[in-house]
């Protein structure tokens, strides 16, 4: 009997109810794994139905190699997460997800029971149809491993790896020698790090083989699955896939010897200590994962992980994003409102990096990608070449101005346009704006006026948000309508693109032109999104960014003043980004009410800001949150970066309407600055 073994993995880039699409990249992940020699192969999380099922059971494709497949099954009438592991048209044994993720974007319990059985196993009931096939009436269902005639398996699901009781620690005191983890684990900021880790101290710890399947790309849903299929051994990744990439099917494999692990828990492991573990219920099956002379058969050697900047994951992750958006969604392109200020111009370079990231496949021979941008574009014939030409065909840009608009945003938002190579149009909204307000007077008899002609600050509210709401109405109709009137097939989605900052206090107008089909930066904070331009200046030679950064941030809402902007955004909302990205972090992430935030901002703000300022710096944001927080229930769906978001439908599940005064936590806060005035006296 040999020793080594070779396994894969993958990352599958599959769609939520899409049974037959996902049915074509299982199985060409299935045929890849094969031809490199594995007999065991990972797939994500949920894949399938029993009807795939039974159509995998009986391709010639999954013949004498076990198949590791997840999938909903109800069992005497709880519905459970599991997995199905099946080898030669037979169902091996059935593995039910015994934690649930059941916060922040997840809400598995509302879908799923967790199996609490901790180490039984029952008969699960075929259902007819796979009766037919498999010729068994009943298969081994609970907390389960399975052992082949050389080694043993045990299965993890996505949440059980990151709980602090991970069944991976059990299984390896118990023998277990090869654990899997089927994920379907979404992309936030900074967090790559944070699974690597994780899988690389299980089996550092314990010792052993770990293999780890993720999804890939855009489910129908504001999340991106990011890959990185990873296979680790005694706490070292020894092969690893992509974390952002076009490729709907990536098989990731390795060749392991057995040996290596039974020689390091024979240093790490000790049963004497009486870990007071229950041992595993073991599947057999007459199977060998190894050759019978594989002496020759090289092993895989630890790989060092090379993370991507903060600055790469903004220009990749939903850039991917976008592009599974528009592949799927049956539309020709995109329309992005571009203002000429950081974030309209940050939505835009992501879209350049999507035209980059599609010509890139489309040079290494990626099929897929080439037919669904013919597609896209409606020219069979059609052949990327760069991203600005391609850019010019799914991209179309506008500048909306009126009379409040200032000619350096003009020409900053057309220099942009221009190199990365989108179809841009200038549109006037003024005769818009003038048509409404005209509207208004005939019925009322009143004309408002700007704040800056003698106006209040009602009319002035009233008179900015007639322009958004404006822009927002102007950019469906030429997202639906231009290109018809190019001659050209199909309609654009239109592009939002509000920061999570702006989102969280509702620095904007409610159903303006933040109010899209789609916004690929409404989980980025303007900080990031500031150095993701100076990033994207220097690696895409956008040299047009610099002037865009240097520039402060306004809406160009109201009058200009001597033909220059004289309002601006960090004088509107009475805080700075930086001031607001710090609040927003606090709210948002670590619970914070005004007063315990008031209580860490007094200490990480005291070079600054004296205990006064801090205390009406908090006691604005908190107004201007609540007040605004009824907005939350319309944003656009956003791309989601991290967990600062807004999302108030998915994610943040906070009320959205509050107490605007906040009464007892803003007397706390004015006792406590009493109280630090007096000791200062």
């Amino acid at each position: 009997m040999g020793r080594k073994v070779t396994l894969a993995t993958c990352s599958l880039n599959q769609w939520a109810l899409d049974f037959d699409g996902n049915l074509a990249t299982i199985l060409k992940s299935i045929e890849v794994a094969k031809s490199r020699g594995a007999k065991y192969r990972l797939g994500p999380e949920l894949e399938i139905c029993f009807q795939v099922l039974r159509k995998l059971l009986e391709s010639p494709i999954t013949q004498d190699i076990i198949c590791d497949v997840g999938m909903p099954i109800m069992h005497r009438n709880v519905r459970y997460n599991c997995r199905v592991l099946f080898l030669n048209r037979k169902i091996l044994l059935i593995r039910p997800k015994m934690q649930m993720a059941n916060d922040g974007n997840y809400r598995e319990l509302r879908w799923f029971s967790p199996w609490n059985k901790l180490r039984q196993v029952e008969e699960y009931s075929l259902p007819r149809m796979l009766q037919e096939v498999t010729g068994q009436d009943t298969v081994p269902f609970g907390d389960c491993v399975l052992a082949t005639k050389d080694t043993c398996i045990g299965s993890e699901i996505c949440a059980e790896l990151w709980s602090p009781r991970s069944p991976h620690i059990d299984m390896s005191l118990d023998g277990v020698e090869i654990i899997t983890n089927s994920s379907a684990s979404h992309h936030e900021l900074r967090k790559a790090h944070y699974r690597v880790n994780l899988i690389k101290a299980a089996t550092g710890k314990c010792g052993g083989i770990y293999l780890y399947a993720n999804q890939k790309g855009c489910d129908g849903d504001r999340l991106y699955y990011d890959g990185c299929a990873m296979l680790a051994i005694n706490g070292d990744v020894v092969a690893r896939g992509a974390q952002f990439s076009l490729e709907d099917v990536e098989v990731v494999t390795a060749t392991f010897d057995l040996e290596d692990v039974r020689s390091y828990r024979g240093e790490s492991c000790h049963p004497h200590l009486d870990w007071n573990y229950t041992p595993c219920h073991r599947v057999k099956v007459d199977f060998s994962l190894s050759g019978d002379d594989d002496v020759y058969l090289p092993t895989h050697q630890p790989i060092t992980w090379q993370f991507h900047t903060p600055e790469e994951e903004i220009s990749l992750g939903p850039a991917c994003w976008l592009w599974d958006y528009l592949r799927r969604s049956g539309q020709a392109g995109f329309l992005l409102p571009l203002s000429g200020g950081v974030d309209s111009s940050s939505t835009a370079c992501i879209v350049y990096s999507m035209c980059v990231l599609i010509c890139q496949a489309v040079r290494d021979g990626n099929d897929q990608v080439l037919e669904d941008v013919r597609r896209v574009v409606g020219d069979e014939s059609y052949l990327p070449q760069e991203p600005r030409e391609l850019c010019g065909r799914v991209f179309t840009t506008c500048y909306m101005d009126s009379d409040n608009s200032s000619e350096d945003t003009h020409h900053r938002a057309k220099e942009l346009a221009a190199q990365i190579g989108s179809t841009h149009m200038n549109v006037n909204i003024e005769l818009a704006v003038k048509g409404i307000l005209g509207i208004f007077s005939m019925v009322t008899g009143k004309l408002p006026l700007f704040r800056a002609n003698g106006g209040s600050a009602r009319e002035n509210l009233a008179l900015q948000n007639i322009q958004a709401r404006v822009r927002m109405v102007l950019a469906y109709l030429f997202a639906q309508l231009s290109l018809w009137a190019q001659g050209r097939p199909g309609g654009l989605l239109v592009l939002g693109s509000a920061n999570v900052d702006e989102s969280l206090t509702g620095y904007f107008t409610k159903y303006d032109c933040s109010s899209a089909d789609i916004n690929p930066i409404g989980g980025v904070s303007k900080t990031d999104l500031t150095s993701f331009l100076h990033y994207c200046a220097e690696h895409f030679q956008l040299h047009s960014l610099t002037g865009i950064l240097a520039a402060p941030p306004t809406a160009e809402l109201e009058p200009l003043t001597d033909g220059q902007v004289s309002q601006t955004d960090e004088a509107d909302m009475g805080m700075t980004y930086a001031e607001l990205s710090v609040m927003g972090r606090l709210r948002k992430i670590s619970k914070c009410g005004p007063y315990s935030m008031f209580c860490k901002l007094i200490h990480t703000w005291k070079e600054t800001l004296s205990p006064v300022q801090v205390a009406a710096t908090v006691k604005r944001f908190f107004w201007r949150y609540s007040v605004n927080r009824h907005k939350m229930t319309t944003i656009t769906p956003s791309y989601h970066a991290e967990s600062y978001s807004p999302d108030d439908n998915r994610f943040d599940l906070r009320p959205f309407l509050y107490n605007t005064r906040w009464g007892l936590q803003f007397r706390c806060i004015d006792d406590q600055v009493s109280k630090m005035e007096e000791g200062e006296d």
